[in-house]
């Protein structure tokens, strides 16, 4: 008897210990972000050009490499206008804008249109970009947010806006409610997939990448705890590494359990010894 209860006593912590864990650890659904609710009818563009600010400066995460760090050029000590048609006239530029706004969309949807010299994947010579797509995970900006976006950087320099006011309800948010099939979500399939996915060789040394916007996670293994990471990732900037900006976004909502769990295991087996 006394074994018999041992022994469900036993069960019945470790059941409370697992149902403990799923109220603590966040309940990441893996779905896209939300857009940015907006009552275009009400937009104007001093507006709209607000809301292009505050979305480079937060769910854009623009200035996590667009800074004077040196990972990416720095677009708020340029001119964005002038410097997008000098690099429309460069031959190495493959897209098919024909002025600066175009040139700044078709770049936030494929960086590799145009690499600028010396911001390119390492190995690439150039010619491949570290910035993911904007519109695609895990920032994944609606069609009026890359616009507003496009406005605020014409505008900061005292150049014309040439960007159109939305005119209508954004045909995303419209899709969000009326369609009767649900998207269908991309899961990753393992570690690098999906560190891949959510951009983390943008900002750390990972892989076969050398950014240093952030820790190296190629020795982490060594440095934090399989806890440690996982809480570096949830909750960003609750401890922040000294020496590096507290510019880390929160992906946590937007990633899936499995997913999280496939970087934190991987991050935790790095400690700078592999070949």
């Amino acid at each position: 008897m006394k074994v018999l209860a041992k022994t469900m006593s036993f069960s019945l912590a470790l059941i409370l210990t697992f149902t403990a864990l799923t109220y603590v650890l966040p309940q990441m659904k893996g779905e896209a972000p939300e857009d940015t609710d907006v009552d275009v009818a009400a937009l104007t563009m001093d507006s709209f050009i607000s809301l292009g600010e505050y979305l480079y400066l937060g769910k854009g995460a623009c200035t996590l490499c667009h800074n004077d760090l040196g990972r990416a050029p720095d677009l708020l000590a340029l001119d964005v206008v002038s410097t997008s048609l000098e690099r429309i006239g460069s031959p190495r530029y493959q897209g098919n804008a024909t002025d600066a706004a175009g040139y700044v969309r078709e770049s936030m949807l494929d960086p590799n249109i145009y690499v600028v010299t010396g911001f390119g994947k390492k190995g690439s010579d150039d010619t491949e970009s570290p910035m993911p797509a904007i519109d695609k995970p895990p920032i994944q900006l609606s069609a009026v947010e890359i616009s507003a976006i496009i406005a605020y950087l014409q505008a900061k320099d005292g150049n014309p806006v040439t960007v159109a006011l939305p005119a209508q309800r954004p045909a995303s948010l419209v899709a969000a409610n009326e369609k009767t099939e649900p998207a269908k979500l991309v899961l990753a399939q393992n570690a690098e997939e999906a560190i891949a996915k959510y951009g983390c060789a943008a900002c750390h040394a990972v892989l076969d990448t050398e950014a240093s916007i952030g820790p190296s996670l190629n020795d982490v293994g060594k440095r934090l705890t399989i806890d440690q990471i996982r809480d570096s990732i949830i909750a960003p900037n609750a401890i922040i590494a000294e020496g590096y900006p507290p510019v880390m976004p929160d992906l946590s909502e937007n990633m899936l359990v499995k997913e999280l769990e496939l970087i934190v295991r991987f991050l935790a087996e790095q400690t700078g010894d592999q070949p």
